[in-house]
């Protein structure tokens, strides 16, 4: 199976070991890491890489630049969205709230791989062809160096999204309460040596119902993860409460369990180490990329071929052929 991979050239988070995995577990997979503007055009840039002689286009980008072209993506067989940020389809104070729902919901063949367990439920109830696969860890990257932490509490991470607000309140908070480290840092080295000395990552993902990626990464290299609760997302994922992760679901919670963990070094030890070893066997870039590429390859709904009109409108402003 000949699999096209498009992705975001300017992420911030680096994802090049998940793309590679996923290019080792397919038959033949070929990237392709497209600029702001590619992605805004995928018609010409389709064009040009003969996409008709692919089996699946896997397209990762951003549901806002992908709405407006519903006539280009009528076109394209084996279809496939990975996307990390489908949570906020269901978020009520999010400018996305539903646009997940009509994007998949327009392209009835196609495939969503979404990085939510709850999130692909309610997409599947909504008759979506959607499956979770969790987000994860560059293995490589991020590890636990074994050295002092000398940073008690901290959270490293950008709290400017708007949908970030509920997080940027607790956390400014606490920090305010404790003296939590908030801070952000550059990916890669300086963002792995931050993480490994601190003792205690505080999480907050409040209203988002799934786990961002720094949960995974912050365990990978040995804190003890203070998350807030996603309800039953928790035990679909496999954390569990004082033995791997420590939950809250208010303030007073959090700060009453990061009392608790200070006065018992030995039980923030044991969670520290049961964190890390569940974040290395089930959410690595090799785990998850793997779990990626057999998605990518199962079978689909049949695609039903666009429109006379449709066809000839691609062609005419995209240069687009669709066979047919």
């Amino acid at each position: 199976m000949k699999v096209m991979l498009l992705v975001m050239g300017e992420q911030r988070v680096i994802l090049d070991r998940l793309y590679e995995i996923v290019q080792q577990n397919c038959d033949e997979c070929i990237i392709y890491r497209l600029t702001k503007e590619q992605q805004l055009k995928l018609g010409p840039f389709l064009a040009s890489v003969d996409y008709q002689s692919f089996d699946r286009v896997v397209i990762f980008s951003r549901v806002k630049r992908l709405l407006p072209q519903l006539n280009v993506l009528k076109c394209i067989p084996g279809l496939i969205f990975l996307e990390h940020d489908a949570y906020q389809n269901y978020m009520p104070n999010s400018k996305y709230r539903t646009a997940y729902s009509r994007l998949y919901s327009a392209l009835p063949w196609c495939r969503a791989l979404v990085s939510g367990a709850v999130v692909a439920r309610r997409l599947v109830d909504e008759g979506i062809d959607a499956v979770f696969v969790s987000k994860g860890y560059d293995e490589k990257m991020l590890h636990n160096l074994g050295g002092p932490r000398d940073i008690p509490i901290g959270f490293l991470g950008s709290l400017k999204s708007k949908e970030y607000a509920q997080r940027k309140a607790i956390l400014e908070s606490l920090a305010a309460r404790t003296g939590m480290l908030v801070a952000r840092t550059k990916s890669g080295d300086e963002y792995l040596r931050m993480l490994n000395r601190i003792k205690v990552f505080v999480s907050a993902d409040i209203g988002m119902g799934e786990f961002m990626i720094k949960n995974f990464e912050a365990m990978a290299c040995g804190c003890v993860l203070l998350a807030y609760s996603q309800g039953e997302e928790d035990r679909l994922l496999g954390f569990e409460d004082m033995h791997n992760t420590v939950f809250y679901r208010t303030e007073e919670e959090a700060l009453e369990k990061l009392q608790m963990l200070q006065d018992d070094p030995e039980l923030a030890e044991r969670i520290a180490r049961n964190g890390q070893a569940f974040a290395e066997s089930r959410y690595s870039f090799a785990r998850v990329g793997a779990d990626l590429a057999a998605e990518i390859q199962r079978p689909m709904r049949p695609w039903p071929q666009p429109s006379a009109v449709t066809r000839l409108l691609v062609k005419l402003r995209h240069g687009l052929k669709v066979a047919g």
